[in-house]
């Protein structure tokens, strides 16, 4: 007679219960990270890829799998180390060194597996990574009258609706202002790249704090 296969077990109760109390820890300590960078100061030129939710929102939802850097047909997005500038693992770029291309379908948003970078059916024109605005208007030539400058508003992919080139002599004697409409601004950084001064005239700042700042139009 061949020898019977023992029986395999069901969990005891004491193993069902020290699962339950680690993934309980587990949660907790998610909770607890989560909560601890709600707090965090979040730098204001760190822009989160298009589609992201509500920060807070954002941080419980995303895992840090780093799917939405992979898909990045450009190298714009990269992941926050333990230093910042946002919360480590969590992605983001910088508008001066490498802007969103303004890909439509938009992969990154496509390859998040949880819905922090919000329903796939965005449209890029209706994304809003950010808000320009002329932020150092003493570094904008026209601003100042030293030249006719309108790289930015040749730069934006949504020209002539997110940037105009309002005229009108401006305080520090010069003839346009770079002006943001930021009903259409998606926040690319493509402006603030394009800026000729050494330190950008023209910036892109995260959202929450460009409406902090008041960052909606150019200075008169």
């Amino acid at each position: 007679m061949a020898p019977t296969q023992p029986r395999s077990r069901p969990p005891g109760r004491r193993r069902l219960l020290g699962c339950a109390l680690a993934l309980t820890a587990l949660g907790g300590v998610a909770w607890q990270r989560t909560r601890a960078e709600r707090r965090l100061g979040t730098d204001r030129r760190a822009l989160r890829p298009p589609g992201a939710l509500a920060e807070a929102g954002f941080l419980a939802a995303c895992v840090r799998c780093g799917l939405c850097v992979q898909a990045c047909p450009w190298r714009t997005l990269r992941l926050a180390d333990g230093a910042g500038p946002v919360a480590a693992g969590t992605p983001y770029f910088r508008a001066r060194e490498v802007p969103c291309a303004m890909c439509d379908p938009v992969p990154c948003q496509r390859a998040c597996p949880t819905g922090a970078l919000g329903h796939r059916s965005l449209r890029i024109t209706d994304a809003r990574m950010g808000l320009a605005g002329l932020n150092r208007p003493e570094a904008c030539y026209s601003f100042i009258g030293a030249a006719a400058c309108n790289s930015c508003f040749k730069a934006c992919p949504l020209r002539g609706r997110a940037i105009t080139m309002r005229q009108g002599v401006t305080r520090l004697g010069g003839r346009f202002t770079p002006t943001v409409d930021g009903t259409v601004c998606t926040g690319c950084g493509r402006c603030e790249q394009a800026c000729i001064a050494e330190q950008p005239a023209i910036t892109v700042l995260a959202l929450q704090q460009a409406e902090r700042s008041g960052s909606r139009d150019g200075p008169a």
